[in-house]
């Protein structure tokens, strides 16, 4: 037999090294056109057909689809769009296993426990963008009607910020930090939390108590040393603290403080104050001390002297 005889299917299927099976499956889908039969009944493969399933096999190596090779025969698209696709779900691909060999390498460290694995588990399987769609649903359940120019309202868009994927290379830490703050985003207890915040927020009035009538920064490093040195709320230590913070002295205005205590407790949530540090965690910001015990101190300590 020369180079230029038709080849039977079994000869073929030799050349191109697989299965008969295969070639018969591309000559049923269309991928060349339909082969010359012998006397006996058996497909014969002219050169044309045989240098065209030599490309359909190439194109399969490289990981294309049936319908992407069927278009770019029929030159409905170029070699280079189809290659530029084909490009584009491999750095989908490649970022997914990635990101399960993170996951994977932080759970074989970490201790973690069967429900913490379910969720990394659920997490992997996720695309990038339904991940992502994780987070727009929560920022929706969080933020719906809340007016974008509303005091308080702004931190949605840093809410929104927490990323789909891990930085290419993350620390342990940064995984830990991810996996936390999916679960936060999920917990409908948390959205529920920071829509009342931005609710409050955007409702504020005139009229309500200001909490930062006296300066915030000194409030929290007041309450970081009632912390520290173990002042309870309640004791004539902390009314110091209080008077002193407040300028009222005595008699002081209970009604005034207990409102501000209950202001205060609207807008200090120590979930709230976690998400800002793992999202500090993954984009690599520099860490702060949480202000969140030296608030709930102040809480505790107005209302006690209210």
């Amino acid at each position: 037999m020369t180079d230029s005889a038709p080849l039977t299917i079994g000869q073929l299927a030799d050349r191109l090294g697989v299965p008969v099976r295969t070639v018969r499956f591309w000559s049923d889908e269309g991928l060349v056109e339909p082969p010359e039969r012998s006397t006996g009944g058996y497909r014969l493969y002219d050169a044309d057909a045989v240098a065209q399933l030599d490309l359909v096999r190439t194109l399969r190596e490289l990981g294309l689809g049936l319908p992407a090779i069927r278009e770019l025969l029929a030159r409905r698209r170029t070699v280079a769009e189809v290659a530029a696709e084909h490009v584009r779900a491999l750095d989908a691909e490649i970022r997914l296993l990635r990101l399960r060999r993170t996951l994977l390498r932080f759970l074989a460290t970490a201790g973690t426990t069967p429900e913490e694995m379910r969720i990394v588990h659920d997490l992997a399987a996720l695309s990038a963008r339904q991940r992502q769609q994780l987070i727009d649903d929560f920022v929706e359940r969080a933020f719906a009607g809340v007016p974008a120019d509303a005091p308080g309202a702004g931190i949605a868009d840093g809410m929104r910020s927490l990323p789909a994927e891990l930085p290419e290379d993350p620390t342990p830490a940064q995984v830990g930090a991810w996996l936390e703050l999916a679960q936060l985003v999920a917990d409908p207890s948390f959205a529920g939390r920071v829509r009342e915040m931005a609710v409050a927020g955007a409702g504020a009035t005139p009229e309500d108590p200001d909490t930062l009538d006296a300066d915030a920064g000194r409030m929290v490093t007041l309450g970081r040393r009632a912390v520290a040195e173990r002042i309870a709320p309640g004791t004539p230590a902390a009314e110091a603290l209080v008077a002193e913070l407040l300028g009222d002295g005595a008699p002081a205005d209970r009604r005034r403080r207990a409102a501000l205590a209950d202001r205060l407790a609207t807008f200090t949530d120590a979930r709230v104050e976690r998400y800002w540090q793992l999202l500090g965690v993954l984009n690599d910001w520099p860490p702060f001390e949480p202000s969140v015990p030296a608030v709930e101190w102040w809480i505790g300590a107005l209302r006690s002297s209210s």
